[in-house]
């Protein structure tokens, strides 16, 4: 299981565990504060010990677990925005068992993500340390060889020995270009710049828009069917959604169903207009509609993108891998061809 941090300074996987022991005491029947207690004294020896007992405390004091979590930076902001809704629709074990399959899920796709970006550096760096040895080690050696046997070699044969060195250094070069742009990268992702360097990285790499996408509509959609089945209007229910959502872009086209609907218009009209969802799933929610049953239709919709989210995912890394070997092997045989065949001609020529 991957374990990064998050800002709270729990794991996806510590997140996970705390929901579920949460939904576990809420469907137990003890008072929220006697089970909180409990869970803090459970987790004492731990390295977030005080966090939990900080939630204890404020669940103790003030009686809500959205308070306690509220009054402490360290929670990350979607888990404590889902903690208020479920307090509010009166559904705060099924939020907490929603948030604990949620964060479990982050962390799988965490996992695949780190995958998919740890191998294309390792094959980066074991590329870049052949091709330096290479051109550094081996065709030096080749060329010293050469003049002390008193062989000349071809215009042809210095040609492609010159072609296969500058091979070499221009991949050289875009391997570290590309490490020192992802590099830049993940510091900018931790500044106040973070939305602008998340929009260049939509732009440039279309799976990725696609997937964030898929992943916003999953989780909009998790959120409309929670609040419209607490019996929340649909207007509030979009309200909230909006203030929830981390896509600025996602929480954007929420707010214009909400506008809409204010106009007149049609939930699932509305909807279909912004582009939350494809077509198809438009279909299902006009569907649901016609028959009052958004919510068991979000539903499902938020099941089906966190399914073709996590196949997505799949997909890419079972794209990169093949690709990066595959550029590994050309390149590697480039540099190799441009000594080896120079020394073939010559060997042929004695």
């Amino acid at each position: 299981m991957f374990n990064k941090k998050t800002n709270a300074g729990l794991s996806a996987a510590e997140l996970s565990a705390f929901c579920g022991q949460v939904a576990l005491i809420l469907e137990a029947g003890p008072p929220l504060y006697d089970g909180m207690e409990t869970l803090a004294g459970a987790d004492k020896n731990s390295d977030n010990a005080d966090l939990y007992q900080s939630a204890s405390k404020g669940v103790t004091e003030t009686g809500s677990l959205y308070d306690a979590l509220k009054a402490d930076t360290r929670w990350p902001a979607y888990l404590v925005e889902m903690v208020g809704i479920g307090e509010k629709s009166g559904q705060l074990d099924k939020v907490m068992r929603g948030l604990e399959e949620y964060y479990a899920r982050e962390g799988r796709i965490r996992s695949s993500l780190v995958n998919a970006v740890t191998y294309p550096l390792v094959l980066g760096a074991m590329l870049a340390v052949i091709v330096l040895i290479l051109l550094l080690r081996v065709l030096p050696v080749f060329r010293r060889v050469l003049n002390s046997m008193g062989i000349g070699m071809s215009a042809s044969g210095s040609s492609l020995m010159k072609a296969g060195v500058a091979i070499g250094w221009i991949v050289l070069a875009l391997v570290l270009l590309a490490a020192a742009a992802a590099v830049c990268a993940a510091i900018l992702l931790k500044t106040k710049h973070r939305d602008r360097v998340m929009a260049l990285l939509l732009k440039l790499f279309p799976s990725v828009q696609r997937l964030s996408r898929r992943l916003s509509a999953s989780r909009a959609a998790s959120v409309l069917s929670m609040l419209l089945s607490g019996g929340f209007t649909t207007g509030d229910a979009l309200e909230m959604t909006s203030k929830v959502l981390t896509d600025k872009n996602a929480a954007a086209k929420v707010d214009e169903i909400h506008t809409k609907l204010e106009a007149g218009e049609g939930f699932s009209d509305a909807v279909a207009s912004t582009g939350l969802f494809d077509e198809l799933h438009n279909s299902m929610l006009a569907m649901g509609s016609a028959t009052g049953r958004e919510d068991q239709v979000l539903s499902k919709l938020a099941v089906i993108y966190e399914e073709e989210a996590e196949e997505d995912i799949t997909r890419l890394v079972s794209i990169i891998e093949p690709t990066l070997v595959a550029l590994l092997s050309i390149v590697i045989g480039a540099v190799l061809l441009s000594v080896i065949l120079p020394m073939a001609g010559i060997l042929s020529s004695l």
